[in-house]
């Protein structure tokens, strides 16, 4: 199972308190103070890391808290600070305060780090409160709480292009092929569940591009029927839209009407979707009745190019790699 949200309880480490403490030594039955400070609380960071995959390691553990500060002891020694805790989340990861739904932080780029959770500082021992008229000073402060909260990952999946088609549209298939990805597939609706990334690579421009394989969508995507909302996200941060159409009319659904379906669900899910550059391809040119859906295709939409291939017997490929390419340059 894929996990690309959960909500988590966090805290940073409390600071030490500080120590109330008088030198005692043979011959000096009345020292002056020495209680040293509390130790500051641990922070509590975000660490962007490309090895994490999803958000399953806050699913299952809901509470994560860095360490204390340790206490201020005598002789004037302070109290070790608390063990920051880092928390490793996959690039792409979304944080919003739960209560006021405020967007805390995206973590987008490997490596990235975010200091969420500030730990509590320290107590002072009672030797900071000695002074000329104090020499005695028997005061000393606790440490000061770190700071808490409940927050909401969500994970928005990073791709220069986003791969966006009804179920047995043949997404899958096209990732293989293009690129170092190996979903699974299979003739059934959804047989991707999880987005994907692959890697196309340009060897002699020494480029790449990533391409997300988004779940497949259904009709009233947008208002979150099947896993609408949880699909559609992943497209959000995408460069580039491909709508792959089934030119063999699988199910028999028509493709040009597929292709205003695809696009309406985008939009209401939100409108900045529908400003986005796409390119459409067609696939399944091999199949018997394709042609008739080309046909159709150019004439109720005779200002957007259709690019016809078939992944399976990968035809068209080249072409359609080097206008991905020249679409992001």
């Amino acid at each position: 199972m894929f996990y690309d949200e959960t909500k988590v309880f966090l805290k940073a480490g409390n600071g030490g308190d500080g120590c109330m403490s008088f030198l005692r030594q043979k011959y000096m039955p009345n020292g002056g103070p020495n209680g040293g400070n509390g130790g500051k609380g641990g922070d509590l960071i975000l660490l962007a890391d490309e090895n994490v995959a999803d958000l399953r390691n806050y699913h299952f553990k809901k509470h994560w808290k860095a360490k204390n500060g340790e206490p201020g002891r005598g002789s004037d020694q302070n109290g070790k600070g608390g063990d920051t805790c880092i928390l490793k989340v996959p690039m792409g990861t979304e944080v919003r305060e739960i209560e006021s739904g405020e967007l805390i932080c995206e973590l987008l780029n490997h490596e990235q780090e975010v200091l969420l959770l500030e730990g509590g500082k320290g107590g002072r021992g009672n030797a900071t409160f000695k002074s000329s008229i104090n020499q005695t000073p028997r005061q000393f402060t606790e440490g000061k709480m770190g700071m808490e909260g409940e927050y909401k990952f969500t994970l928005k999946t990073i791709a220069d292009i986003g791969l966006v088609g009804f179920p047995n549209a043949g997404k899958s298939t096209l990732l293989n092929v293009m690129s170092n990805a190996s979903p699974k597939i299979d003739s059934y609706p959804f047989t991707t569940l999880v987005p994907t990334v692959g890697v196309i690579e340009y060897p002699d421009d020494f480029k790449t591009l990533t391409m997300a394989d988004v779940p497949g969508l259904i009709e009233g995507a947008a208002e979150n029927r099947g896993l609408g909302h949880r699909f559609l996200r992943h497209v959000e941060r995408c460069k580039l839209l491909l709508f792959l159409l089934d030119l063999a009319a699988t199910d028999e659904r028509n493709p040009c009407d597929d292709f205003e379906h695809l696009r309406k669900e985008l939009v209401e899910y939100d409108p900045k979707l529908g400003e986005k550059p796409f390119v459409v391809v067609g696939n399944k040119i091999d199949e018997e009745n394709a042609a008739q859906y080309v046909n159709e295709f150019k004439k109720r939409f005779p200002e957007i190019e259709l690019h016809a291939i078939s992944a399976l017997l990968e035809e068209g490929l080249p072409h359609l790699k080097e206008k991905l390419l020249a679409n992001l340059s």
